[in-house]
């Protein structure tokens, strides 16, 4: 069992805390909203005050923030976790940001004697509390082979993809084809519904169908209900969408469906639906097409 580390425990930062405290290890946590975090320090998480109390207190510390801001914002500075950091710790970045942003943290990590690995997953909740998230790392091998145990215990298949920075390239890749994918979808719903056929029937269809990826099969029923509580929501979505042109820009790979799916999430914050799950470019093309959904009214 080890001593582990968990900043940013929201949705699923904060499953993946409860799957390791599951798992027998001790999890010393930060979130900055200290409420949303008890339901963990009532299964035996211990709640430190800031970043840097979960780096010493840890061996191996995860975190998992939204954006580019707020990795700077728990890594750097006098309480952040860096500050606590020294030989022999490792910190494991599962957020979903620049991956140059990433190299540049990974090596003040090293400049303070520990290791750093990028391992965002992919998967939702839902495939979290059943076991089958997938992984994957960017970082030096053996930094690799040293948290592959530890990884293991959050889900059953961990990819080394390359170096520091590599894993966050393919998390961008796999999350601008979800975006994608659901637009796809929300188009062969709509047609459907339009044709005469009840929109539940045609979301069976297709949820059972050659295009079923796993994605559709768990999303494909939001256009039907939106959960009550977004997976992943509109501004999340559209911050991976925007990573992803800035990369695509830069490498020179032109990405249309990537670019035309971003301006149906630009259009859902218009519509003031970007609480929801990104499954909700469903609706904004429903509008469109003259049929109101009744989500967000």
């Amino acid at each position: 069992m080890a001593r582990l580390g968990f900043i940013g425990l929201g949705t699923m930062g904060g499953q993946m805390a409860a799957r390791l405290l599951a798992k027998g290890h001790t999890v010393t946590g930060f979130n900055r909203t200290r409420s949303k975090a008890e339901w963990l320090v009532r299964k035996g998480m211990v709640l430190a005050q800031t970043p840097r109390e979960v780096a010493e207190a840890s061996d191996i510390v995860f975190a998992m923030v939204t954006n580019n801001a707020a990795l700077r914002g728990v890594a750097e500075g006098p309480d952040g976790l860096i500050a606590g950091m020294g030989p022999g710790k490792y910190f494991v970045d599962i957020s979903t940001v620049n991956p140059d942003l990433s190299r540049e943290i990974a090596e003040k990590v090293r400049a303070a004697g520990a290791d750093m690995v990028d391992s965002p997953v992919s998967g939702s909740v839902i495939t979290l509390q059943e076991g089958k998230l997938s992984l994957m790392v960017g970082g030096r091998p053996e930094a690799f082979e040293a948290l592959k145990p530890i990884l293991l215990d959050i889900g059953p298949k961990v990819t080394h993809v390359g170096s520091n920075g590599l894993a966050l390239s393919m998390k961008i890749a796999v999350n601008l084809s979800l975006a994608v994918q659901m637009l796809a979808f929300s188009e062969g719903v709509l047609l459907a519904e339009k044709s005469g056929i009840p929109r539940e029937t045609a979301v069976d269809v297709l949820c059972n169908s050659a295009i079923a990826s796993p994605m559709v099969k768990y999303r494909g029923p939001f256009v039907l209900q939106q959960p009550p509580e977004a997976w992943f929501d509109v501004n999340m979505m559209q911050k991976d969408m925007l990573l992803a042109m800035e990369l695509g820009r830069k490498l020179d790979v032109p990405l249309p469906t990537t670019a035309a799916t971003n301006e149906f999430l630009t259009a859902a914050r218009g519509m003031n639906l970007a609480k929801f799950d990104f499954a909700v470019i469903f609706d904004v093309l429903a509008r469109m097409s003259g049929i109101e959904t009744g989500v967000g009214k």
